[in-house]
């Protein structure tokens, strides 16, 4: 068996990079499945005919089996082994995506430290976002550097109420009357008065298909159908959370669900999967899906907020991300993500006028 061996470099292309994890061997597979040629995948690479050939075939050693089918005067493809092996390799980067960026994040800040003790390092803990990575490279020249971790919602306010995070991110469902699933949970992890809300996004939530959705799903009755095989994110992300809630509100039993217990981590290893095959269907927001090709169902609007405590809203580094949320190049930036679009980005909100069922229960009270 292979054993994986992690490594990292420095670079200065620190804005709009993405940290990533990455091998030769894949680079050079992906060319030659998306250009069907060796020739054209080295010209698309900056490399030599004798290179990228000779690579792949020391490759096919080392592995012990063919990576291409070499047939003579045939388009360059792949093997049934080699489009495997890509498969796995793309699924399983999808999956960790946001473990990386979140480690590079923690290599970053130890090391902005070291070398400017000026620079400000803001600990975010936030439900799996698109748009957050952008915010932190755009902040990272301004000398506000984004210490982020990904976390179901509840995790990521539980970080915040515990001094493990100075901003929290989460999202709810535009549909939330008092009583409901949302209301219920959001409840127990903020205070109005303790915590202030700032607008980031919203953002569409629905059904991520394949291409053409074949299966022609639109509705979540749907989902009990017996050939359909759903992928389901993990208990206590606000995506959980939102599906759980349209769910009751349809009058549909998870258990009828095929696959309501399998779970992923991210928006993204949801629609890997569903890329994949693994499943014929998953729920999360439409940039992921795109991002994979997919077809995308649109079943709910939501909106996507960073939180604090009062006292933060004086921090420096908080006061240089608000601005920045107002400004013309982040409202370009943010719109330019398919199913999102914004409000007020950057406007501190109030507890009791976000979230209404905290007005509500004050008035009952009175």
């Amino acid at each position: 068996m292979f054993r994986i061996k992690l490594d990292y470099s420095f670079t200065h292309d620190g804005a709009g990079s993405v940290p990533h994890l990455d091998n030769p061997l894949f680079t050079l597979l992906r060319a030659v499945r998306d250009t069907g040629s060796i020739t054209r995948s080295a010209a698309v690479l900056g490399l030599s005919y004798r290179h990228v050939w000779g690579e792949l075939k020391r490759w096919e050693t080392a592995l012990g089996h063919n990576l291409l089918d070499w047939g003579k005067g045939r388009k360059a493809r792949l093997s049934p082994f080699g489009e495997r092996l890509l498969w796995a390799e793309e699924r399983a980067r999808a999956r960790i995506a946001p473990e990386i960026q979140s480690l590079a994040a923690e290599i970053e800040r130890a090391f902005a430290v070291a070398f400017d003790q000026q620079t400000h390092v803001v600990s975010v803990c936030a439900s799996h976002d698109l748009a957050l990575p952008l915010l932190r490279d755009a902040l990272a020249p301004q000398g506000v550097h984004l210490d982020l971790r990904y976390a179901g919602s509840l995790d990521a306010l539980a970080a915040l109420t515990e001094g493990r995070a100075l901003l929290a991110g989460f999202h709810v469902n535009d549909d939330h009357p008092e009583g409901s699933l949302t209301a219920r949970t959001f409840k127990r992890a903020l205070t109005p008065g303790k915590h202030k809300l700032i607008d980031f996004a919203r953002r569409l939530q629905g059904f991520m298909v394949p291409p053409g959705n074949p299966k022609r799903l639109a509705r979540l009755e749907d989902l009990t159908r017996g050939d359909i095989r759903f992928i389901n994110r993990k208990r206590g992300s606000g995506t959980r959370i939102e599906l759980d809630q349209l769910l009751d509100a349809a009058h549909v039993n998870p258990i009828n669900i095929r696959g309501y217990d399998s779970e992923e981590a991210t928006h993204l290893s949801v629609a890997a999967a569903v890329a994949s095959g693994a499943a014929d269907v998953g729920f999360g927001i439409e940039a992921a899906a795109l991002q994979y090709k997919l077809g995308f169902v649109p079943l709910a609007n939501e909106h996507y907020y960073l939180v604090c405590l009062k006292e933060t809203l004086d921090h420096p580094a908080v006061k240089t991300l608000l601005a920045h949320l107002e400004s013309a190049a982040w409202r370009e930036r943010i719109e330019s993500l398919p199913g999102y679009n914004i409000d007020a980005p950057g406007k501190v909100v109030a507890l009791t006028r976000a979230l209404p069922w905290y007005r509500w229960r004050r008035l009952k009270e009175s």
